[in-house]
């Protein structure tokens, strides 16, 4: 049997004594520690020298490689020579080989797991492959060496590679000449907690490093950290489940059930064992053997717990909302416009957590998260699109960060420049406008208001859509075409208009298809009027020039018709899109302006998605699938989402309104000396 033993700087209290196989060898491990005392860490490599296959320093290293530079340690090197006759490793070829790999390994295993997120380094002088390997993945980092080596609070804190790199060459030529006691605080064999590091930990969703600095530093609330280390007991694990750790990764197998997990050196001296090697392994030996043995991370969810599945953006559609949340009250008493474009310019905020959203098909609850961007439409409007653009992305990855898995897009986040397909393209999680939804519940919604104002199911409607060219008047007149039959399509640009025209022609024969630039002309005929704009001055329909008991279908946030343009016009009934009714018992957080339970089908899209498990780019473009609005159509069902009541102006439409409006209407229609409605 082949024995090694790990001589540590820390606490004799962690002594272990396991017995391992490895490729069919058994291996005795012994682990001994000194207290911090350098003179009986100097006698115990001694004593085994000879005695022992390998040695292994734990919390001692001889020479400290970071980036393509070494600097050596005068005491530790003088520690590790004590031994003359056994070879003496200190880790450094399973950190830059084993470690890299289960870096990569967790990564591909749990995607989120480092992209954009914050992630605290204990000591990156100690394990720069593992920052080398962890910077790869678009992490936010922290290295914590001038706290925990030196104990300077006021140093700034390295936050890349190359800074490392640089702290390193200004710090290590001075600390190697001094005891290494003073490098290495978990050395001095203390217990308890030491608080320099809380805000830091605080501040971190990653923590990675040796766990003898994460014992030491760790706040007692860890509540949804994940924690990337070397070598926890078993009840050091129970610990940090207690302490709400959600991920523990565990940057090597579990070689013994007393002492699942071992540190680096410990690795390293049993490979140097087992090759029988007379000093440290070469790297292509050491990943030959970590190919023999499968060797590998371990992933625990400590906590596992319901994640948000989903995130949705939303927008203020003026600038008084801003006063109304209580992080800005403040704004009412500045110049509203001198707000406004103030606001454009905040990075995106988390807003409230969606709750109670339960499909009536599989019983699982959905959870989601509200963000917000601080622009209004007009802000929005007079800029490029990539100012929207940038702050999506924020926001796409903040959601990652917190969890999310698809992000949908509301308001006018949802049709700026080319309609999600830029943030799609640089976003990791899911994308979708949610216009495909907000399509069929348009056109259930004017339905069902056609329906009611005509007395029964009318055998001839004549629709208008305004803004027939965008992404979602496009798609209502396709499906308007197939279902009504005559269909006047009206947008500002002809080549578009007569390129839908030929496509509506083409896939609906028999179909009577009108395109024209300006309504005024048609809409006087029009039973059914689909706005679909992004104007902000709602100067879109002339209401006066609608026919008595015409259906105003308004998709448009803001509003294409104002209230009172509408109170000119009373015989017309002017709906809202289809709003849907979540299923379960929907609990958004904040006050979304809508009845309880009630979304923009946007955000029902978005949460539709996540309850069928499709976490993918869905609806993009200005292009939508017919196909995909069909599709919600049928998810809409299964999970049970309902439409909503019709609402006008925010209230809901009864009978006694409809019964009203076509008493009115028919008045209109007699002064006007037009025929009754068949």
């Amino acid at each position: 049997m082949k024995r090694i033993v790990s001589i540590s700087l820390g606490s004799a209290a962690r002594d272990y004594r396991v017995t391992t196989t490895v490729l069919g060898r058994n291996v005795a491990v012994d682990r001994i520690g000194a207290n911090g005392s350098v003179a009986r860490a100097a006698e115990l490599l001694r004593s085994f020298d000879g005695h022992a296959d390998a040695i292994g320093l734990g919390g001692l290293t001889p020479v400290f490689r970071v980036g393509q530079a070494r600097y050596p340690h005068r005491q530790a090197i003088q520690i590790a020579a004590q031994a003359t006759r056994t070879p003496v490793v200190d880790g450094a070829v399973i950190k830059a080989t084993l470690e890299r790999w289960a870096i990569a390994q967790a990564a591909r295993q749990l995607p989120s797991l480092f992209r954009y997120q914050r992630v605290l380094l204990t000591s990156g002088i100690e394990r720069y492959q593992l920052a080398a390997a962890i910077a790869q993945h678009d992490a936010e980092l922290r290295f914590a060496d001038p706290l925990i080596h030196l104990g300077l609070p006021n140093l700034p804190l390295p936050r890349t590679l190359a800074q490392l790199e640089l702290y390193a060459a200004t710090t290590l030529p001075i600390t190697a000449l001094l005891p290494y006691r003073l490098l290495h605080p978990v050395a001095l064999g203390q217990e308890g907690h030491d608080s320099r590091l809380t805000s830091l930990f605080q501040w971190a969703n990653v923590i990675a490093g040796d766990f003898a600095f994460i014992r030491r530093f760790a706040p007692q609330d860890l509540s949804g950290k994940s924690i990337i280390t070397d070598d926890p007991t078993p009840a050091e694990i129970e610990d940090l489940r207690q302490r709400g750790v959600t991920t523990l990764v565990t940057m090597t197998p579990p070689l013994s059930p007393e002492r699942p997990f071992m540190a680096a050196d410990v690795l390293e001296a049993l490979v140097t064992a087992i090759q029988e090697a007379r000093s440290q392994p070469g790297e292509a030996e050491v990943l030959d053997f970590i190919t023999a043995a499968a060797w590998g991370p371990t992933i625990q969810q400590l906590n596992p717990r319901p994640r948000p599945k989903f995130a949705f953006v939303v927008h203020p559609l003026r600038i008084s909302l801003v006063a109304n949340d209580p992080r800005f009250r403040w704004t009412r008493h500045l110049p509203a416009r001198l707000v406004e474009r103030a606001a454009a310019y905040m990075p995106p905020l988390y807003v409230s957590k969606i709750r109670g959203i339960r499909s009536t098909a599989t019983g699982e609850e959905s959870e989601g998260i509200l963000l917000t961007l601080g622009a209004t439409p007009r802000e929005m409007m007079r800029r490029e699109p990539s100012f929207t653009y940038r702050r999506l992305i924020r926001a796409a990855r903040m959601a990652e960060r917190m969890g999310a898995q698809l992000m949908g897009l509301g308001a006018f986040t949802s049709v700026v420049g080319d309609a999600g397909l830029t943030v799609a393209q640089k976003a990791a999680i899911g994308i979708t406008s949610g216009n495909s939804l907000t399509v069929a519940a348009t056109l259930e919604a004017a339905k069902q208001a056609v329906t009611l104002m005509k007395g029964g199911r009318p055998t001839k409607v004549r629709a208008v859509v305004i803004g027939a060219t965008g992404s979602i008047g496009a798609v209502c007149a396709r499906l308007l075409a197939q279902a009504v039959g005559d269909v006047i399509l009206i947008a500002p640009r002809p080549e578009r208009l007569l390129a839908l025209k030929q496509q509506i022609e083409a896939e609906t024969p028999g179909a009577r298809i009108t395109a024209a630039t300006h309504p005024d002309a048609y809409i006087g005929d029009a039973d059914l009027i689909i706005t679909t704009t992004s104007s902000l001055s709602g100067n879109v329909v002339n209401v006066d020039k609608l026919k008595p008991g015409a259906v105003i279908c308004d998709v448009a946030r803001p509003p294409d018709v104002k209230p009172q343009d509408a109170a000119r016009r009373p015989d017309v009934l002017i709906v809202e899109s289809g709003e849907i009714v979540l299923p379960g018992a929907p609990d958004f957080g904040v006050d979304i302006d809508m009845p309880p339970g009630t979304a923009y089908a946007c955000l029902a899209e978005t949460a539709l998605l996540a309850m069928e498990g499709k976490f993918e780019d869905y609806t993009l473009g200005r292009n939508i699938e017919i196909e995909r609005v069909k599709e919600m159509y049928r998810l809409w069902h299964k999970h049970g989402l309902q439409l909503a009541g019709l609402r006008s102006f925010g209230v809901y439409v009864t009978g006694e309104m409809i019964s009203a409006k076509r008493r009115l209407a028919a008045e209109r229609r007699r002064h006007m000396g037009l025929p009754e409605e068949a």
